[in-house]
């Protein structure tokens, strides 16, 4: 596909929608995005997709300068449907986020496209159901968050591996480098080194909030 293709597909989209280049910035912008998040196309376009739509979750921030969607894209890898809170003339509002990437003419790496869809009475009413099981009920924190887990979170994509997921069941353990090295048979300075693989993949900025997002995911 060619650019101005990618443009006239996103115009023609009735549902607020927008493309991000490989570099990670937008490139095209329709009237529904600008109407629902108060942002003229002229305002976004060119602009670090991160610093437009500064989306977050449950845990906190998800939009970040490599985020999962750039980089399962530059993998051409796919990605699943994820929510996402993002401000708007209203207030932060949900929305259901699809995300198709696209190879455009010129360009080394892919586009993706991200098509929203307006889902925030639906997880409002999710988090009202998910405080009255946790609170109502006997079940414990960690199968509630279980059972609400879906692939709704952008975490479940994060392309951890094995290993990653290993150590982040030891971090939940509150599990010290050293301890866990010591388990696996590694240097601390290498368990230190897939931590550091983990925040990326989770656009965490802490071990605690590695975890939290992982939780929410339903990767432990």
């Amino acid at each position: 596909m060619r650019p101005a293709e990618i443009a006239q597909l996103i115009d023609g989209t009735s549902d607020p929608a927008f493309a991000v280049d490989g570099l990670g910035c937008i490139a095209a912008w329709n009237g529904a995005a600008a109407e629902t998040m108060g942002i003229d196309p002229a305002d976004a376009i060119g602009r670090p997709c991160y610093k437009v739509v500064r989306g977050t979750d449950d845990n906190g921030e998800i939009c970040s300068r490599n985020c999962m969607v750039l980089r399962a894209a530059k993998h051409r890898q796919p990605v699943g449907n994820f929510d996402l809170r993002i401000d708007t003339p209203k207030g932060k509002e949900w929305f259901n986020v699809t995300a198709i990437i696209a190879d455009v003419n010129g360009s080394k790496r892919p586009y993706t496209v991200h098509i929203l869809r307006f889902v925030d009475l639906y997880k409002r009413l999710e988090v009202l159901l998910r405080d009255f099981v946790l609170n109502k009920t006997n079940i414990p924190p960690e199968n509630v968050n279980e059972i609400f887990s879906s692939a709704t979170t952008a975490g479940r994509d994060a392309g951890l591996t094995n290993r990653e997921i290993e150590i982040l069941h030891s971090l939940e353990k509150g599990s010290s480098s050293a301890a866990i090295g010591k388990v696996l048979g590694i240097s601390p300075a290498t368990v230190d080194n897939h931590i550091q693989h983990i925040l990326k993949k989770l656009s965490a900025h802490t071990r605690v909030e590695a975890v939290l997002r992982a939780e929410h995911a339903g990767l432990l």
